[in-house]
C-alpha cells in the first residue's frame, strides 16, 4: 500500500524484560523456535505493500542490525522505500537518548517531511500478531477518523498499559493508564496508531514544543476529546511482550494448535524472518518428545516435555527439560534437570545440575553462561 509509511520503536520495554534484553533490544528479541518479535511487525507491514518503514533504536541494537540485515528477507532492500534505521541519538543535537516517543519522533522530523506517503502507521515491535492493514486503513477511512489505534481484549497483566473506554461506535471517549496488574478484561491498546502523516507532524511538534514527551499520555490521552480517535479491534490472537512473565506465557501459548493456526495460518500473512540454513533435528536412542516445539538443527537424546527448543539445542542422555524454553545452541547436559526455566543462548547446564522455577516466576539465565 504506496499510501502508508510506519514507524517502528525498536526499545521500549527492556526495563522489565532485564535479563532477556541485556546483550539486545526488545526487537530483537528470540520467540518461538525461530523468530524475533519484530518479526510480526514487519511482515504485517510487507503483507500490505507497505515498504517505507523507519526503525528507532535506542541501546543494544546491533543484534537487531544482524536480525533485519536491511529488509533481505522481507524484500525490503531496495532502492525506492525499504527500511530506515535510526540511532538513539538521531533526535537532538547533544547526542544524548530520547526521553520518550514524541521526542524520538520530532527527531526524525525530517524524514516524515520528505515522505510522499499521506498516512503513517506508528508501532511497538513486541506485538505479536497477525493483523490485516488493508483492512485497517479501510475502517480508518470509513469512519472518518483522525487516530485509528488497534485494541485487543484482555486482563493488564502489567503496568503501563492503555485501558480505553470506547462508546458504541467505537470512538474512544477516555483512556487509563494502568499503575499495577489487574484480573479484569478490558479494552487495551497495544501501541499501534494509524493517523495522516500531516496530522503526525503537527502533534509531535506542538506537544514536543510544550515539554512533553510519552505519546500515550500527551496525545492520545489529552487529546481523546479533541481529536476522532477510534479503536480497530485485533481479532485472533495478539499478545504484548513486555515482561519476562508475559515472555514467557506468550511463548508457550504457541503450543496451542489455535494460536498457531491464528498467527501462522492466516491465508496470505506469512511471517517472515532471517532464513538460516540447517540440518534437519536429531532424534537419538533416549529421545523422548512430548508436545513440544523443536527447531531445526538440535540433537535430543533427553526427555523434552511442553517446551521450546530454538535451533543448534543439544540434550544429552538423561537429561529432562519440562516447561522450559531453550535458545539458540543450548546444551543441557546428562542427567541435568530442568523446570519453568528459560536459557539464553549459548547456555551450558552441566551434568546432574537442577533448576527449577515456578510458572509465575520462570528462572532466566543469560546468555553464554555454564551453570
Amino acid at each position: 500500500m504506496n499510501n502508508i509509511m510506519s514507524v517502528i520503536f525498536a526499545s521500549d520495554q527492556e526495563t522489565k524484560l532485564n535479563e532477556l534484553t541485556l546483550h539486545r533490544t526488545a526487537a530483537s528479541l528470540p520467540i518461538f523456535g525461530r523468530y524475533r518479535c519484530i518479526d510480526f511487525t514487519l511482515s504485517n507491514l510487507v503483507n500490505s505493500q507497505i515498504t517505507q518503514i523507519g526503525i528507532i533504536t535506542r541501546s543494544n541494537y546491533s543484534s537487531l542490525m544482524d536480525h533485519i540485515r536491511m529488509g533481505r528477507d522481507w524484500d525490503l532492500n531496495r532502492k525506492n522505500g525499504g527500511i530506515t534505521v535510526f540511532p538513539p541519538y538521531a533526535s537532538n543535537t547533544t547526542r544524548s537518548v530520547f526521553k520518550g516517543k514524541i521526542e524520538a519522533l520530532y527527531g526524525i522530523m525530517e524524514f516524515f517531511e520528505k515522505a510522499s506517503e499521506e498516512y503513517v502507521i506508528i508501532t511497538n515491535s513486541n506485538v505479536i500478531a497477525n493483523i490485516d492493514f488493508d483492512d485497517v486503513y479501510a475502517k480508518h477511512l470509513e469512519k472518518g477518523a483522525d487516530i485509528t489505534m488497534l485494541t485487543y481484549t484482555s486482563n493488564p497483566t502489567t503496568s503501563k498499559r492503555v485501558l480505553l473506554d470506547l462508546d458504541k461506535d467505537s470512538r474512544v471517549v477516555g483512556t487509563r493508564i494502568t499503575q499495577v496488574a489487574s484480573k479484569e478484561e478490558c479494552e487495551i491498546g497495544i501501541n499501534v496508531y494509524l493517523l495522516k502523516t500531516e496530522l503526525l507532524i503537527r502533534l509531535v511538534r506542538d506537544t514536543f514544543e510544550r515539554g512533553f514527551v510519552d505519546f500515550e499520555k500527551n496525545i492520545i490521552q489529552q487529546k481523546s476529546s479533541e481529536l476522532k480517535i477510534y479503536s480497530y479491534h485485533v481479532n485472533g490472537h495478539c499478545a504484548l511482550i513486555d515482561d519476562v512473565k508475559s515472555y514467557y506465557n506468550e511463548s508457550m501459548k504457541i503450543l496451542q494448535e489455535q494460536v498457531r493456526d491464528d498467527l501462522f495460518g492466516v491465508e496470505g500473512a506469512k511471517v517472515y524472518t532471517k532464513v538460516k540454513d540447517s540440518v534437519p533435528t536429531r532424534y537419538r536412542a533416549h529421545a523422548t518428545v512430548e508436545n513440544s516445539l523443536i527447531a531445526d538443527g538440535c540433537d535430543i537424546n533427553g526427555k523434552v516435555v511442553n517446551s521450546i527448543l530454538f535451533r543448534g539445542v543439544k540434550v544429552e542422555e538423561g537429561a529432562e527439560i519440562t516447561n522450559s524454553i531453550i535458545m539458540e545452541n543450548g546444551r543441557v547436559m546428562k542427567n541435568a534437570s530442568l523446570d519453568y526455566v528459560i536459557t539464553d543462548k549459548n547456555v551450558t547446564v552441566t551434568e546432574e545440575k537442577g533448576i527449577s522455577g515456578t510458572n509465575s516466576y520462570p528462572i532466566v539465565i543469560v546468555k553464554n553462561k555454564t551453570v
